[in-house]
This record gives structure tokens, C-alpha cells and sequence, in this order.
């Protein structure tokens, strides 16, 4: 496949184990991450998207909500895009997603990359009184009315979940806002195929099979879709550590930073447009050394 330009973001903290030693984030410490990005060259941020987190063994970690987090990052931010990675459908009505992201792409300038999912989570699905069933049923109904949105039409759709009547956004979006899916399963690549804009699949070390395997099914999904293979940017998550600072429960995937340049390489190689970096700690100073490594690139 022929080598693309490579963009490099990175996860902003959003809660429990993000912030100083592996404490709580707040506000500045997202800011502080955020302004960095913004700052070094790197050329976007993301927020992920859950009420909390419970690990198999019962506990549970808490997060601000990353919409209200993202909104506030624009505003404090000039250059970076931003999105989230990824909103969970879940959670918001389409026709408050589809007004929530005109709004903030308004408010960035026309930086937004509306990221969004079908959700996973059952934990939080059950603290908050979500359904947990047909999740991709309610993503394919959800999906379709946000993207309509977004792009301008007057919508009308009554499906099983989800009715709006001649429904529009006004004021309208002052350009197409991007939509990123993730997800890797058939009925989410047709959906992905048929929607979106970019994709994404995470979350890795360098690459292996299974970032190849997963590549290869969405050239199959955009070709039987009779989508030109270059109609959907190619995003990939990634986890890098900077040995020099201390990680209260260091992924045993992560890379090292001084190792990004050659890794960015091989997924370049491989088609992948963007690199959407979780970093290992979520510091400034990790922004700082993937900004650095970053720069090797282009040299």
C-alpha cells in the first residue's frame, strides 16, 4: 500500500489513574496535557467517553464527562484538532449529538472530529440505568441520523429506536464535520463503510497481524460498499511509555518513546494516516518527548 502523510495525536486524562501519580485528573491537568499538544506540533487531541470504569476485579474508577472536558479544551487550544475517541452512542440522543457537535465545531474554529462508537462497558450501562441490548442495532439507527445531521439534510427517519421529524440543524455546521467509527466486527464495518469518514482500531504496540488483519477488512468493507479505499482515513491507537518518568501500571504493549519514529514508519507503511497516542504518563513532559520523537520524521 503506498505510504500516506502521518498525523500524531494523543489521549488527554480524563479521570481515576490519569492524573499525578496515577491519582485523579482535573480540569488543569487536562489543560496542561492539552496546551502541550497544542504548543509542541502535535497535531491532535482525544478525549475518551465513559461514566466510569470497573476493572475485572471490582473496582471501579470514576470520569468527568468528556464532552463538557473537550468543549473546554477548545476553547483553551488554537491549532489542534479535537475529538473523542470515542463518544459512546449510548449515552446522548442523535438529535443532541448532531446540535452538540455543530456547537463545538463552531466554537474550535472547524477542528472537530466527531469520534463515536457503539459502547461496550456493561458496568456503566448497569449504574445508570441504560439498556445493554441490540447495541448495534440502536448504533445503525443512531449513526445514520447524526451523519444526516451533520452534513445538512432535513431529516424525517422512524426506526425502532430512534424517530425525528423533519429534523434540522440550525444554525448549520459551517463545514462537513468528519465522522471517525470505531470497531472491527462485520456489522460495524458496513456501517463504518457506509458513514464514515475515518476509523479507528486500537490499541497496540507496534504493529502486528492483528492491526494488518483488521486493515485488510476494512479495504474488503469500503470495496463491497464501492467506496474508493481512500474515502476513510485509517487511525490506529497506540500506547507509548516514557521510560524516564515513573507509571504506577505500565501497559506491557506500550513502546518506548525513543522507538516511535521507527514504529510510525511501519504503520505508515502499512496505509495508516494517524497515530492516536495514549500516553504512559499523561504529562507534559510525555507530550514533550512525543513531540520530539515526532519531529524525526520529517527529517
Amino acid at each position: 500500500m503506498r505510504t500516506v502523510d502521518m498525523k500524531i495525536g494523543v489521549m488527554l486524562p480524563l479521570g481515576a489513574g490519569d492524573g499525578p501519580d496515577g491519582g485523579m485528573a482535573g480540569w488543569k491537568d487536562v489543560r496542561a496535557v492539552a496546551e502541550a499538544a497544542d504548543q509542541s506540533g502535535l497535531d491532535s487531541v482525544w478525549l475518551a467517553d465513559h461514566f466510569l470504569y470497573r476493572d475485572p476485579e471490582g473496582q471501579v474508577f470514576g470520569m468527568h464527562d468528556s464532552w463538557t472536558l473537550l468543549s473546554a479544551v477548545a476553547a483553551v487550544t488554537s491549532r489542534v484538532e479535537l475529538g473523542n475517541m470515542v463518544l459512546c452512542a449510548s449515552f446522548r440522543d442523535p438529535g443532541l449529538t448532531a446540535k452538540m457537535a455543530a456547537t463545538l465545531d463552531e466554537v474550535s474554529g472547524g477542528r472537530l472530529t466527531l469520534g463515536v462508537g457503539a459502547g461496550w462497558h456493561d458496568p456503566e450501562y448497569e449504574a445508570f440505568g441504560l439498556p445493554t441490548d441490540h447495541r448495534v442495532g440502536r448504533f445503525t439507527e443512531w449513526l445514520e441520523i447524526v451523519a444526516r445531521l451533520i452534513r445538512g439534510e432535513t431529516v424525517t427517519y422512524e426506526g425502532k429506536y430512534y424517530k425525528v421529524h423533519e429534523a434540522n440543524l440550525d444554525p448549520a455546521p459551517l463545514r462537513q464535520i468528519p465522522i471517525l467509527v470505531a470497531g472491527h466486527r462485520p456489522r460495524m464495518m458496513q456501517l463504518i463503510a457506509q458513514w464514515a469518514d475515518a476509523w479507528n482500531t486500537a490499541w497496540y504496540g507496534a504493529p502486528n497481524l492483528q492491526v494488518e488483519e483488521r486493515l485488510e477488512t476494512l479495504r474488503q468493507a469500503l470495496e463491497t460498499a464501492n467506496r474508493p479505499p481512500e474515502a476513510v482515513a485509517r487511525t490506529a491507537g497506540i500506547i507509548v511509555r516514557d521510560p524516564d518518568q515513573s507509571v504506577a501500571d505500565p501497559s506491557p504493549q506500550a513502546i518506548p518513546v525513543q522507538d516511535l519514529p521507527e514504529v510510525s514508519a511501519a504503520y505508515q507503511k502499512l496505509g495508516v494516516n494517524h497515530l492516536i497516542i495514549s500516553p504512559e504518563p499523561m504529562t507534559p513532559r510525555s507530550i514533550e518527548r512525543i513531540a520530539e520523537a515526532k519531529q524525526q520524521l520529517t527529517q
